[in-house]
């Protein structure tokens, strides 16, 4: 069954998901790269971004467990969904078609991607099979439409943080893994401040330390309706109620 899923999103220690005043010079918030580290030193990372003066020769950067997350983040997925943030700086209605992304002609999606906004715009074909699809009527429009698109595959949410916290409140996330780096921001969009997870029916089901991240793997039990009630009907601990979730969770995998 296709899942919605957040993939290798990076947090820092005190819980940030990127740095705050985004603008051309600072696309993650200032501040919000070094959130990344751990992934640009990837194979995974490298293979789609070389570093510059490099791009002719095969693939470097460092094989490993962070390796191994960033590229589980790419495997079976159909679709993308990307807040307006994530998509560019560009901000109220677009003037023009000039901006088409942060990442040049070829975007490492190949897939489409469909993008929550505010402000129509048509799609915008990329070379390497990347589409975006700019979705103004809400983001169960955007699943509904992405999960057609993945034709059975799972739709990456990609962020940013606002977006993600708008899916997460409302159920809508099956799956999510966060890469926490070793970094304090201090300031800028806060991913999980204000929502109970365990009580959305989420538990922390395992964690593995990696090169230059801990990786935190956080899945919900049941996308159903009665899973969102058992904590307020049953009167269940959240200790208790999360050991639960983590046991189905390892009967899943078995």
């Amino acid at each position: 069954m296709a899942r919605l899923e957040v993939r290798s999103f990076s947090v820092s220690v005190d819980g940030f998901g990127a740095g705050p005043n985004q603008d051309l010079q600072n696309p993650l918030g200032v501040g919000g790269m070094a959130l990344h580290e751990w992934l640009f030193k990837t194979r995974t990372f490298q293979s789609f971004h070389p570093p510059a003066g490099k791009e002719v020769e095969a693939p470097g950067g460092e094989t490993g467990v962070d390796d191994g997350f960033a590229a589980r983040g790419f495997e079976n997925v159909g679709a993308w969904i990307l807040g307006r943030n994530m998509f560019g700086p560009v901000r109220g209605p677009w003037l023009d078609d000039a901006w088409k992304g942060w990442w040049g002609d070829t975007p490492p999606y190949h897939v489409p991607v469909f993008v929550l906004t505010h402000h129509a715009r048509a799609p915008v074909e990329m070379l390497g099979g990347t589409t975006f699809y700019f979705v103004t009527d809400g983001i169960e429009a955007a699943l509904e439409r992405a999960m057609q698109a993945a034709d059975g595959k799972d739709v990456r949410l990609g962020g940013g943080v606002a977006t993600i916290r708008q899916y997460l409140r409302a159920g809508l996330v099956d799956e999510m893994h966060l890469a926490m780096s070793p970094v304090l921001l201090g300031a800028g969009e806060n991913l999980l401040e204000g929502i109970d997870l365990p009580r959305l029916g989420y538990a922390c089901a395992e964690r593995v330390e990696g090169e230059g991240a801990t990786h935190y793997y956080i899945r919900k039990r049941a996308k159903h309706e009665e899973s969102f009630g058992l904590l307020k009907d049953r009167g269940v601990d959240g200790v208790e109620y999360q050991e639960g979730l983590r046991s189905e969770w390892e009967r899943d995998r078995s």
